[in-house]
């Protein structure tokens, strides 16, 4: 094989920690991404949104629950497993650069699919890190991991 085929992308995300209640929010993202030529630049921005709303999701909210007795899942609907809303994503953007890989394929373009996803919830990780100095790698980042893992003050 002469060539690989990769898209590529970068997230940058701003959040708000309260250190007594260890509550997160997010503040704004950004994702650049190259990926090709778009077909359609709005449903790609879209597709991009999409993925890095739910890496967002993952990275704060998302966690299944198992009943460990009987292999059941406690939060088995929408009433008990939490996704993000509107509210949760205030300001959230995705740009496109320029690119034409002209041995992808004949339209030059790449897939998207979960490029909006793959590195989002790391951006949070490290955004809530920069903001309290609290460093959690176990998804979802809840209050109660962010309380225990803020640095200790003098």
């Amino acid at each position: 094989m002469d060539f690989s085929q990769q898209s590529y992308g970068a997230h940058f995300a701003e959040v708000g920690v309260d250190e007594d209640t260890g509550e997160v929010r997010l503040r704004r993202m950004l994702g650049v991404f190259t990926a090709g030529r778009a077909l359609n630049a709005k449903t790609a921005r879209s597709q991009a949104i999409g993925g890095m709303v739910f890496g967002v999701g993952a990275a704060l909210q998302q966690a299944m629950v198992l009943d460990p007795r009987f292999g059941y899942f406690v939060n088995h609907d929408l009433a008990e497993y939490h996704v993000p809303v509107h509210a949760d994503i205030p300001a959230i953007d995705a740009i496109f650069l320029r690119e034409l890989d002209e041995d992808s394929n004949p339209l030059k373009s790449k897939g998207i699919g979960e490029l909006g996803i793959c590195g989002a919830g790391a951006a949070v990780a490290n955004a809530i890190h920069n903001a309290c100095g609290a460093r959690t790698r176990d998804y979802p980042i809840t209050l109660d991991k962010v309380l225990a893992s803020l640095p200790v003050q003098a």
